[in-house]
């Protein structure tokens, strides 16, 4: 008989950690549960965990961006390629 892996380890395990949240927080997740938002309190918090992993990543591309030099590789390119003419025939 073949073993069957179950569906929820389909992506991977997860690690298990406890937090202490305040009150107000706490009454934050079980609403989104309850509303149907979400299917449990972790999700809640993997969302938020994954929205503020993308804002980080986004503030330090920011900041590679605010320090670049200002000139576009594919300057010289579109100046080029817009003084070429277009043979649509």
């Amino acid at each position: 008989m073949a073993l069957s892996i179950p569906e929820r380890y389909r992506f991977g395990m997860s690690i298990q950690i406890a937090v202490r949240l305040p009150d107000d927080l706490v009454d934050f997740l079980d609403g989104e549960v309850n509303a149907g938002s979400a299917a449990s309190r972790a999700a809640v918090v993997v969302r938020a965990l994954e929205r503020e992993r993308r804002r980080a990543v986004a503030e330090r591309d920011a900041a590679i961006y605010a320090t670049a030099n200002g000139h576009d590789d594919l300057d010289d390119l579109a100046a080029w390629a817009g003084g070429q003419s277009l043979d649509l025939d």
